[in-house]
């Protein structure tokens, strides 16, 4: 750690003494009697001993002070003395929340030691020079206070007592690796670690597209060019419910998590969305040890079936590599035999449609022989059916177009990267909020980079349509790029160039494949060059083809004896000018039901004249398809002249898909852009399911003109619609759509916020809502969004960053609480007094049953925990409807009161402690719900008489002898008997 970099040569005579008053000392020893010494315990405001929140700033203001006056050039401007001085105390605070012990912290060094430190507190927003002055004081102060644990007596005994449990666990744990993963002779270890090697460096960088870059510097680093993007998929678990009794609202996820909760993923996605990088990411993740303990093998689907040949067995997964005859034989087998591999499947909808069957015979038989693998298959939404992998315990997602903070973020990245003026990045984000067209066009990482591209090459202008930009971008890379940084070529023009290239794109787009052979693309230049001289200019079909792949970046090669077009964008660009031409129309609209020649047909529409696309759209209408009729209407955005009785005759047939029948539908129909919101449900006469098609089509147009018409739905009473508004908010800009839809949405219930940016910019509510918190809300931004709003609901899951619940205070309207999996959470004395009326609590703090106690208005209670429970704890005033209990023990003493209890779970341990536990239950004369034991049932029987049952539920019974079971029947003659076999998690 260099302190003197920031300015910072203070001696350790006159920090030592200004950190030590942080610390207090303790006794000596070892500290083994009770549990190993935490930071927090050390810290003198811990319980009021020495120092207050005055204190802890007035000694940050000295040692800033103290810095300051050290000699030297002056670190920081003046003016903001005091905000670094507020931040320093601030983190030092937080010395107070982490959970190390002594002997860890010293373990980490005092640069990884700060960073921890800096990481528990908030962020202290300050500029850039102002932030490195205080982290080099946050530094110098992480290296006393560890001297200062080192020189405690009691250091060394509890650092040997460490370095011995140390001992034994690794020596357990390397008996345990070698009993699972015998090695016969060390050659699989060591292949395997060059092979991860090779991963980790063949798919670390992507390619900056489209710029002049010096040499060396036309790669991104993965790690600066990735940005996360969002899929879609039902929750993992119990998911926020509708108190109505609605299903679990949907809600999304990081596409990087996918696979931490699933081991074999559908990954759907529009071309340019992102599909194969995210493949390396994860690639990369694993094989640097980041993504778990995986093996990853990268399959791209075009290259292994260029040739049309089957696909390969485990022994060939590394055919293509330059490691592929290194590896010890049956090694691949041997790590899919042990689970630890991570196959990553790319582009299902890159190989023709008559071979998707196989290949989903191949993965079936793959899945089988080795079934405890992870997978990942791409695919483009409509290349495969919706169950195509549903039998092979698959679930499905889909890439989640990017929302305005990704496509910030990534603007922001590219032009780091790219090393282009700052000012670059600012006027094309201006550019991107205030051109809808242009920000609509901007969805995937792939259009971002070429807008990027553009805008840099074209010193801030930018076409605003999906025809012109592409046009722009081909005449940048074919044309422009050489000529002006003045190379000493051949010049070729770019009308040329087009011709033959576009040869290529249709010979692929008709045999339905992304990529051939480099002979067959020689081949098809040579057949053209005669048509085309201009092009001898460069020479025959080898030096015409090195041309393409070598200088245009449209081409690439794969393999060494293969080729293809960067992104298939390009290819069906192209393939439309060269059907155009070829006045292949009636091959074009042939094709309308082929979703490989989609984009090919809306590009030629957008190519060709007036009389073209008249002929392609009364096609595209005759032949009557649901798909070629949506296809006609998503081609009028690219007609600028058509006859008007077409257009108005194409508009019309597009009303008679409407309403939409099913949820693909309508996001079929609103890719086609904005133009369908004007034909799209009246919200004020809308039907649920009218209104819930037309909310999904309005989200799918990706256009800010959509918000004005979604906001239109806010007082629909339906649950499930204000569901599917409340998840569309990541597609918008986040403050405009909380602004308008989300906070004046009717009984908001179950609203998920998932990050910062989501949660700060909710205000004001019309309505109290209820809240889902969201994993990535920090504890900042969560502390900040209570103290502006109240709530109804609340659900806190999986929380680690949860220590208390300070924050509910004050929440005077909150009635429904759910809270589970927040490890860390020890002190829940905010939630007394609350007035909580439905309660999931999973929740192992002590000083639960007490709060619980104080809520006087309770109906629902839902209780996990790892202390006995007694119904006698209920306040006065709780008048219970249901009950579910899972406790060591539970008391019963008391419940008949609860004269509305309709549901009651006693959980598996429960046992009577004589016949008054059985009166109580004998008393709840409304239960229609009872979930117990089955080793209780005999007391049952003999105690307990409840007319009102309509269900029993027994736990560990699969099935009853009949004898039992014709007994329960006399006893309980209204009631279903079913088994219970699920043990609630723990």
């Amino acid at each position: 750690m260099d302190a003197t970099a920031a300015g910072i040569r203070l001696a350790s005579a006159v920090v030592g003494p200004l950190i030590k008053k942080l610390l207090r000392t303790e006794g000596e020893g070892a500290g083994l009697v009770d549990r190993p010494q935490r930071i927090s315990s050390y810290v003198s405001w811990r319980e009021k001993r020495g120092l207050d929140a005055a204190d802890l700033r007035r000694l940050a203001d000295r040692l800033v002070r103290e810095a300051l006056r050290a000699p030297g050039e002056r670190p920081l401007p003046p003016g903001e003395e005091a905000g670094v001085a507020a931040a320093l105390a601030a983190t030092l605070h937080s010395l107070g929340d982490l959970t190390l012990s002594d002997v860890e912290a010293v373990r980490l060094g005092p640069e990884a030691f700060a960073r921890r430190l800096r990481a528990a507190a908030p962020h202290p927003g300050l500029s850039r020079d102002a932030e490195l002055f205080h982290d080099r004081l946050v530094e110098l102060a992480c290296l006393h206070i560890l001297n200062f644990f080192t020189q405690r007596s009691t250091f060394v005994a509890a650092t040997l007592v460490e370095q011995s449990r140390l001992h034994a666990e690794t020596i357990a744990k390397v008996d345990e690796l070698l009993t699972r993963l015998p090695r016969q002779d060390g050659r699989d270890t060591a292949f395997e670690e060059r092979y991860l090697s090779y991963v980790a460096r063949r798919h670390s960088s992507l390619t900056i597209f489209g710029l002049d870059l010096e040499p060396g510097s036309s790669r991104w680093p993965l790690d600066a060019a990735y940005v996360s993007l969002e899929v879609s998929r039902p929750p993992a678990g119990p998911g926020p419910e509708t108190r109505t009794g609605g299903g679990p609202a949907p809600y999304s996820v990081s596409a990087e998590e996918l696979l931490t909760d699933h081991h074999r993923v559908l990954l759907r996605g529009d071309a340019g969305s992102g599909k194969t990088t995210l493949i390396q990411w994860l690639a990369v993740s694993a094989a640097r040890g980041t993504g778990g303990a995986y093996v990853p093998y990268v399959l791209p689907l075009r290259t292994l079936t260029r040739h049309g040949e089957r696909l390969p067995a485990p022994r060939d997964f590394l055919a293509g590599t330059p490691l592929a005859k290194e590896s010890p034989e049956g090694w691949e087998g041997r790590v899919l035999r042990d689970g630890r591999a991570l196959l990553l499947v790319d582009g299902v909808d890159e190989i023709p449609a008559a071979e998707r069957e196989s290949a989903r015979d191949w993965l079936a038989d793959l899945i089988t022989a080795y079934p405890g693998n992870r997978w990942l298959i791409t695919s483009r939404p409509s290349a495969v059916r919706p169950d195509w992998l549903a039998g092979e315990d698959f679930t499905e997602v889909a890439l989640a177009p990017m929302g305005p903070a990704a496509v910030r973020a990534f603007v922001e990245r590219w032009h780091t990267a790219a090393e282009a003026p700052e000012e670059y990045a600012n006027l094309l984000l201006d550019s991107l909020n205030t051109k809808p067209d242009l920000a609509r066009l901007a969805t995937n990482p792939l259009l971002c980079g070429l807008i990027c591209a553009l805008h840099r090459e074209r010193r801030g202008f930018l076409p605003t349509g999906r025809k012109e930009l592409y046009a722009a971008a081909l005449s940048m890379l074919l044309h422009r790029r050489d000529r002006e940084r003045g190379l000493r070529a051949p010049y070729l023009a770019e009308e040329p160039q087009l011709q033959l290239l576009q040869r290529l794109a249709y010979w692929l787009i008709r045999n339905g494949r992304t990529g051939m052979d480099r002979s067959r693309a020689e081949a098809l230049i040579a057949d053209a060059l005669p048509a085309v001289p201009a092009a001898a200019a460069l020479g025959d079909q080898t030096a015409v083809f090195a041309h393409f792949l070598e200088r245009t970046g449209l081409l690439r090669a794969p393999t060494v004896d293969s080729v293809e077009f960067v992104h298939r964008t390009f290819q069906d660009f192209l393939g439309a000018r060269a059907a155009l031409d070829e006045g292949g129309l009636g091959e074009l609209t042939g094709h309308a039901d082929d979703d490989q020649w989609e984009d090919v047909i809306r590009m030629a529409v957008a190519q060709g004249r007036p009389r073209e696309r008249t002929e392609i759209i009364r096609s595209l209408l005759d032949r009557g398809t649901n798909r070629s009729v949506l296809l006609a209407y998503a081609s009028l955005q690219y007609a600028a002249e058509l006859d008007p009785a077409l257009r108005a005759a194409t508009e019309a047939a597009v009303q008679h898909l409407l309403p939409p029948r099913s949820v693909e539908e309508a996001k079929e129909l609103g890719r086609t852009g904005p133009l369908v919101l004007e034909l799209l449900a009246d919200p004020a006469t809308a039907s649920e399911e009218e209104a819930l098609m037309a909310v999904a089509a309005a989200g799918e147009t990706l256009s800010e003109q959509a918000v004005p018409y979604l906001a239109r739905f806010r007082d629909c009473p339906s649950p499930q619609l204000r569901t599917a508004l409340a998840a569309l908010w990541s597609r918008f800009d986040t403050r405009e759509y909380a602004r308008e839809v989300i906070e004046v949405i009717a009984h908001p219930d179950h609203l998920i916020v998932r990050d910062d940016g989501q949660a700060d910019a909710l205000h004001t509510f019309r309505h109290l809502p209820g809240l889902f918190i969201g994993e990535s809300v920090s504890s900042r931004a969560l502390t900040e969004l209570f103290s502006r709003i109240q709530v109804s609901g609340l659900a806190l899951r999986r929380r680690s960053d949860l220590r208390d619940l300070h924050f509910l205070r004050g929440q005077t309207s909150l009635h429904a609480l759910d809270i589970s999996r927040c490890g860390r959470l020890t002190d829940v004395t905010a939630l007394r007094d609350l007035p909580v009326r439905v309660a999931h609590l999973d929740v192992y703090a002590s000083g639960l049953h007490e709060v619980i106690a104080s809520w006087t208005r309770l109906r629902e209670l839902e209780l996990y925990s790892d202390r006995p429970w007694s119904a006698r704890d209920l306040a006065p005033g709780a008048d219970l409807i249901k009950l579910v209990v899972d406790t060591p023990e539970v008391d019963v003493t008391g419940l008949g009161r609860h004269e509305d209890l309709r549901v009651l779970n006693l959980g598996y341990r429960w046992r009577p402690a004589g016949r008054a536990d059985w009166a109580e239950i004998s008393r709840l004369e409304r239960l229609v719900e009872l979930a117990i034991p089955d080793e209780t049932l005999e007391g049952l029987m003999e105690h307990v008489r409840l007319p009102s049952l309509r269900t029993l539920r027994l736990y560990e019974y699969e099935s009853l002898p009949d004898e039992l079971e014709a007994r329960l029947g006399r006893h309980f003659p209204n009631a279903e008997i079913e088994p219970y076999t699920t043990v609630y998690e723990q």
